[in-house]
């Protein structure tokens, strides 16, 4: 076994000052907005992969059918040497891809990117444990801020699984596209997934639980706040609230006020004023169709080679290729 390497680009003061920011920025804008990238501390993290075990939460059972039924038309069609992994996380799901990449023995190396350093460096571990002839590269950035910085060695498939693209808002998604395209090289490929747009029943439902589980997850990003900022958030006292906006074709979720209260911000010297039943946004996940995918593709000049969706047509895996 061969030992990862770990290139750090955030540190604990930059992550620290962008959640300064995000807060300040947010908490003073009307409406009231956080970025939903604060979910996930350790617990978020840990409540997340039990949204994903959840009967009404469809993606990502829906994405890994996909990989485990295209994962070596992947690895044959973008022919890569180098697969790399934005938001990687624990890298479960790309597990499928990588067993794919060894069979044909063509893969050179992994590149995780993630924003935790800690979960990277286990992760990484574990993978490079399980794939000895892989080399482990991984880095630990922010995919708005740090793409370029990506190692670009070898023939690279980027991979940016989940949805994750949905939480974007359509101009701050056309910027990433367009970066993410500016970085490739002729030959290179994009792997993303992307929920689709069907039912608004069972699109609230998969961001609404019966268990509760999502509501908690959304409001530990005040718990998030409480800790890293001082703040005085009771969470109890802000119900989950998800919506599906019909004309932008995504589901937002929100936390409503209950009752008027006054939240401080120590590490901010801020005060924050809420009024009962006041909305404050904390996630969007646009849905998309299959063809639109593939037009924003186009726009930032890459060409789809491949799109595939799971039976009942609820999610899609699209590969892209730099000409």
């Amino acid at each position: 076994m061969t030992t990862p390497t770990v290139e750090v680009h955030l540190g604990a003061d930059e992550l620290a000052a962008a959640l300064r920011e995000d807060a300040r920025r947010g908490l003073t804008s009307s409406p009231k907005e956080l970025p939903p990238k604060w979910f996930y501390d350790e617990r978020g993290s840990e409540l997340f992969e039990a949204i994903t075990e959840l009967p009404e939460y469809y993606p990502t059972r829906r994405e890994r059918t996909i990989l485990a039924a295209r994962a070596p038309d992947v690895a044959r069609v973008s022919g890569a040497d180098t697969l790399v992994e934005l938001g990687s996380g624990t890298s479960e799901k790309t597990r499928l891809l990588l067993a794919a990449f060894e069979t044909t023995g063509q893969l050179v190396r992994f590149v995780p990117f993630d924003v935790s350093e800690a979960t990277l460096r286990s992760a990484s571990r574990a993978i490079a444990a399980d794939h000895p002839t892989v080399a482990v590269h991984a880095v630990v950035g922010d995919f708005e801020r740090h793409l370029p910085l990506l190692p670009r060695d070898g023939r690279r498939l980027v991979a940016f699984l989940g949805g994750t693209v949905g939480n974007l808002a359509p101009a701050e998604r056309q910027k990433f596209l367009a970066e993410l395209s500016a970085g490739l090289a002729a030959g290179e490929s994009l792997l993303l997934g992307a929920d689709l747009v069907k039912d608004q029943g069972r699109l609230i439902a998969a961001y609404d639980d019966r268990a509760g589980v999502t509501a908690d997850f959304n409001r530990n990003v005040l718990r998030v706040l409480d800790r890293e900022l001082g703040a005085d958030f009771v969470p109890e006292r802000f119900a989950h609230v998800a919506v599906w906006d019909d004309r932008e074709e995504w589901i937002e979720m929100r936390l409503r006020s209950i009752g008027d209260q006054i939240v401080h911000v120590r590490a901010l010297d801020l005060t924050v004023e809420f009024a009962d039943g006041e909305e404050m946004r904390t996630e969007i996940s646009a849905k998309f169709q299959p063809a639109g995918i593939a037009v924003e593709l186009d726009a930032v000049g890459l060409e789809v080679a491949e799109q595939w969706t799971d039976p009942d047509g609820d999610f899609a895996v699209t590969l892209a290729v730099k000409p």
